[in-house]
């Protein structure tokens, strides 16, 4: 299957999939369990990791919400829908 994706480890084809992460929360007080997180999935060298741009919408988002109405665990689509306190992450200078 060519899904256009490649593999930032081996260089060769990938998929997208989903697989479950741990995030600290910016806080540093606990860290959260998000499941079904999107994913680039390597049959080849078999590595499984998200792509940045989903590192920095998951990071943005825990640092623009009321992160102690979250519990322990929290699926990627629940985290994305949780209103933001701000518009956008007014830190992020990159």
């Amino acid at each position: 299957m060519n899904t256009g994706l490649v593999c930032e480890w081996c260089g060769l084809g990938a998929e997208k999939g989903e697989n479950t992460v741990y995030w600290e929360l910016p806080d540093g007080t606990r860290a959260i369990q998000i499941t079904e997180t999107p994913a680039v999935d390597c049959k080849e060298c078999k590595m499984i990791y998200q792509t940045d741009e989903i590192t920095k919408e998951i990071e943005d988002q825990l640092f623009l919400i009321d992160t102690k109405k979250i519990g322990k665990t929290i699926s990627y689509k629940e985290l994305m829908a949780q209103p933001r306190l701000l518009k956008r992450n007014y830190f992020d200078f990159s």
